[in-house]
């Protein structure tokens, strides 16, 4: 039971030490999101549709390439960095609930436009199972970080929460390394 208790408490303790406060970075260690509980952009201008709402379409997206302290990496809109989950399997989705509202999924009316220095075809779409589309790069979902409330921001780089690794994406299609 004295374990246990001690097991607890360490897991706590990397919990808070994870979702505190606003650094901006500067670690090189993984931070722990899954408790993350916040809105990604202000009510006035949404990223992308909350997966729940169907009744509203979204629209179409585009995928950029943005500058960020580690790089390029892609974008949607407004500049927000897009992210790859390391725990999704063959183009399929692994976030829901109360992850999908730490990392709202970048969703799309329709077939993806893709900027300059982004690869056409490496873009898809893929069918949630709220019935939304998302957007894909490289086989891999994309995804929003809701701490990430700035252009340029990559607050979600190299973060483990909900099971696995977050990491940005590069043109490329792979995950951007600090």
């Amino acid at each position: 039971m004295r374990k246990l208790l001690h097991a607890g408490v360490l897991a706590l303790g990397v919990l808070t030490a994870g979702c505190g406060g606003a650094d901006d970075g500067g670690t090189t260690e993984p931070m722990v999101a899954d408790q993350v509980k916040a809105s990604p952009t202000s009510p006035e201008t949404p990223a992308s549709p909350e997966p729940s709402d169907s009744s509203s379409p979204a629209t179409r997206a585009k995928v950029e390439l943005g500058e960020t302290k580690i790089g390029k990496v892609l974008v949607g809109e407004e500049g927000r960095t897009l992210y790859l989950f390391k725990k999704d399997k063959d183009g399929k989705s692994s976030c829901s609930d109360d992850c999908a509202q730490a990392w709202p999924p970048y969703v799309t009316d329709g077939k993806p436009e893709a900027g300059e220095g982004v690869k056409e075809k490496l873009l898809g779409t893929i069918e949630r199972d709220d019935g939304t589309t998302q957007v894909t790069y490289n086989d891999h979902p994309l995804y929003y970080f809701a701490k990430d409330t700035e252009p340029g921001d990559v607050k979600g780089n190299d973060v483990e929460g909900f099971g696995a690794e977050w990491y940005a994406v590069g043109a490329n299609g792979k995950r951007v390394h600090d």
